[in-house]
């Protein structure tokens, strides 16, 4: 059965031509993406469960030495201390392109201050709890570089996943369409050919007789 709606024209043949180079190369080009964002992500994915150790080490040390603050201090002293602190940490965001996929960079400001800059005097506190501040800050930093990971794998991942859906599109459904109406439209030529060659013979055999 022939493919719906195809005209076996030589200038149709050309044009189908055409559309199928025209697929091949966004399919090769689709592949390269595929390949190089699925290359970018497994290096993203190493990111994330390295740096997720590090965050739950980093905290767990920081709850360790927090608790000995709160054994040394009082659990209510540390609570005056936190509400005195003067200055927050920035978090600046921004973005960076890998195959055209908006990744985020996440950048965090002002996260690690000294003793001044935090609002506490030295006076009537421990040098504990300087070490405890110290920690959750290098936490907190650890934290924002974390969250900057995990979403840069999302992302890439959901990319890969619109990547592959039209890499098959392209392979299982529109080439495959596209060349079987380009072997249609040769073979009725080439049959149209072989209809007219035998016309004309038997027109100049006529015509010798």
């Amino acid at each position: 059965m022939p493919p719906q709606g195809v005209k076996a024209t030589r200038m149709e043949l050309l044009n189908l031509k055409k559309k199928i180079a025209l697929a091949e190369k966004g399919h090769r080009l689709l592949k390269e993406k595929r390949d190089a964002l699925i290359s970018e992500f497994f290096t993203v994915i190493e990111d994330v469960d390295k740096t997720r150790e590090e965050v739950e080490e980093k905290l767990f040390r920081a709850f360790r030495v927090l608790i000995a603050a709160e054994g040394l201090l009082g659990v209510s002293t540390l609570r005056d201390i936190s509400r005195g602190v003067r200055k927050e940490a920035t978090l600046r965001a921004g973005v960076r392109s890998v195959m055209g996929v908006r990744l985020p960079v996440f950048e965090v400001v002002d996260v690690e201050k000294d003793t001044a800059e935090r609002g506490y005097g030295v006076a009537f506190t421990s040098s504990v709890l300087d070490r405890t501040v110290k920690e959750f800050e290098e936490a907190l930093a650890l934290i924002v570089e974390l969250a900057e990971i995990e979403e840069s794998a999302r992302r890439l991942a959901e990319e890969i996943n619109k990547t592959k859906r039209k890499v098959n599109a392209l392979e299982y459904i529109l080439i495959p369409k596209l060349k079987e109406k380009a072997n249609y439209i040769e073979s009725s030529l080439e049959e149209m050919e072989r209809e007219n060659f035998s016309r004309l013979k038997l027109i100049k055999s006529r015509i010798t007789e």
